[in-house]
């Protein structure tokens, strides 16, 4: 069989793109070599329907034990006592989570969209507000921060069934401690959804949702710098609140019946060379020098962070926690959608992102999302991401102007050399 060089020269344009560029997209990271080499191997041709040694095909022995090094491997990354690494997405395992635990029709309580949530918490336009009751909580207009009497307020009059604490675009961390009170308070489930900032909580420089929430979602390839997937874990093992029960009559533990929701409920065969790249993601985030390198990223966000600021942009909340920021760009007459184009054409990747109180559509925006794990996956230090933050604002003060834009694009290009990526 010819060899496919249509296809193989776009990844080629693609590899180049992301040698030659600042990658600042919150929710990309550059995986290790051998992540990637995993993926590629000839697990890819294995159906293995089911759960290590709970097969529906035969010939699963070895991706039995791929699969329970992943599991094991997580569950002591997080402290976990039950993990599901199976789910293909962020966005799967929520709804593996929701099928499992609430009935079409329950009210979920989520983090609205547009201050920074996500849209398997409860948009309309996603499963998650079309098959159940959503509800929302936000930010308060003068912090930029969550107000935790108010999310107890919208609870007691709501009574949800599930309460959903996480974001895709929030920079600070969570009060997992309260979230769970105010669930108890009305009777609901607490899912915590840490896809962005998995990787600082394993590290141990965010606060560990498993000790306060029943369930724990994230994806696998932002912070935690693994391949594009989900999982679930929980923290302790109860009983299954819907009643559903065992063949013997006895009630199902969570464990059961969200390893249920995620096959047969949500999926079929499980992808086997992901989980073995997952596997080695974990193990990689159990070495010491991971916690290094989030720290590093930690302290590059607040180091963009500042250097903006000082620059008279409007960061959400006035800093950050964790790996990411929200600018609103407003006072600088730019839209999300101007910035991002003007910044992609000078080889600096970020996304428009809506901002609270947004006056703009979600197609034009009126901020951008910046974050710091790949830029700090090619090593790049406080003093890189202070270059980057004063290229960022001489595109932004001059969204039109081509000539600055290429002359900016050459000194990245040119300085992204001295951080090679995948030689």
């Amino acid at each position: 069989m010819a060899r496919d060089t249509r296809v193989f020269d776009i990844i080629n344009k693609e590899l180049h793109r992301q040698r030659e560029g600042i990658e600042l997209i919150a929710s990309e990271n550059f995986t290790s070599a051998q992540v990637m080499e995993a993926m590629g191997t000839c697990l890819t041709n294995k159906y293995a329907e089911g759960l290590p040694g709970k097969r529906y095909y035969g010939g699963c022995q070895f991706v039995d034990e791929v699969e329970t090094l992943a599991i094991e491997r997580l569950k002591k990354l997080f402290g976990a006592v039950w993990a599901n690494v199976q789910p293909h997405s962020g966005a799967q395992a929520n709804a593996a989570v929701m099928l499992g635990v609430i009935k079409p029709g329950d009210k979920i309580l989520g983090f609205n969209l547009s201050h920074g949530g996500h849209l398997t918490h409860g948009s309309p336009v996603n499963f998650s507000g079309k098959f159940y009751v959503p509800s929302f909580y936000g930010v308060e207009k003068e912090t930029g921060r969550v107000d935790m009497n108010k999310v107890r307020e919208i609870a007691q009059r709501e009574k949800p069934k599930l309460i959903i604490c996480g974001a895709s675009a929030y920079s600070r961390e969570w009060e997992y401690a309260v979230f769970r009170q105010i669930a108890d308070e009305v009777g609901a489930l607490l899912l915590a959804d840490v896809a962005h900032p998995a990787g600082l909580i394993a590290a141990g420089l965010l606060n560990n949702p498993l000790k306060h929430c029943h369930i724990v979602t994230s994806t696998t390839h932002k912070t935690l710098r693994g391949p594009r997937g989900g999982v679930i874990m929980i923290g302790q093992d109860i009983e299954n609140p819907m009643g559903e029960k065992t063949p013997k009559g006895e009630l199902k533990l969570m464990s059961a019946v969200l390893d249920g929701a995620v096959f047969p409920g949500t999926q079929g065969g499980p992808l086997e060379h992901v989980i073995a790249a997952k596997a080695i993601a974990f193990g990689e985030a159990l070495e010491p020098d991971f916690r290094a390198y989030q720290q590093q990223v930690q302290n590059n966000a607040q180091a963009l962070a500042q250097a903006l600021i000082a620059k008279n942009y409007e960061i959400i909340s006035g800093g950050t926690d964790n790996h990411l920021m929200l600018i609103d760009l407003r006072n600088k007459n730019v839209s999300g959608k101007q910035a991002e184009a003007a910044l992609v054409r000078a080889d600096i990747t970020c996304n428009k992102n809506m901002v609270p109180f947004d006056d703009k559509s979600p197609f034009v925006t009126s901020g951008i999302r910046l974050g710091t794990p790949a830029v700090t996956s090619r090593g790049m230090k406080e003093k890189d991401v202070m270059q980057v933050a004063e290229w960022i604002d001489k595109i932004i003060m001059d969204v039109e102007n081509e000539t600055l834009i290429g002359k900016v694009k050459a000194e990245v290009n040119e300085y992204m050399k001295q951080f090679p990526l995948y030689e």
